[in-house]
């Protein structure tokens, strides 16, 4: 796979920026096939000088939703929350 295929994109919610701002964690939103030292190498390999010190990823099931008379669910995905070493940083807008 190629890294912009497993990184999907920086998740921005209030956990994930008082994470960064306590832990230099980013959250991201990851493929649901990639692994760990996969999201590593990507993270590394999309943002130079960065190097990832942990890795914990997480997968989120989709929620049951209903709309008028139709039931169907929410799509499932991956998360994984990438600490930096510290004095790096990643520039992705907040």
């Amino acid at each position: 796979m190629d890294s912009r295929q497993i990184v999907i994109g920086p998740l921005h919610t209030e956990k994930s920026v008082d994470d960064l701002r306590a832990n230099n964690a980013y959250h991201f939103e990851v493929n649901t096939r990639a692994t760990k030292s996969q999201i590593r190498h990507a993270i590394e390999e999309l943002f130079p000088g960065c190097r990832v010190v942990d890795v914990r990823t997480m997968s989120v099931k989709g929620k049951r939703r209903r709309v008028r008379f139709s039931v169907g669910t929410t799509r499932e995905r991956k998360k994984a929350i990438v600490k930096l070493r510290p004095g790096d940083t990643i520039d992705i807008g907040y």
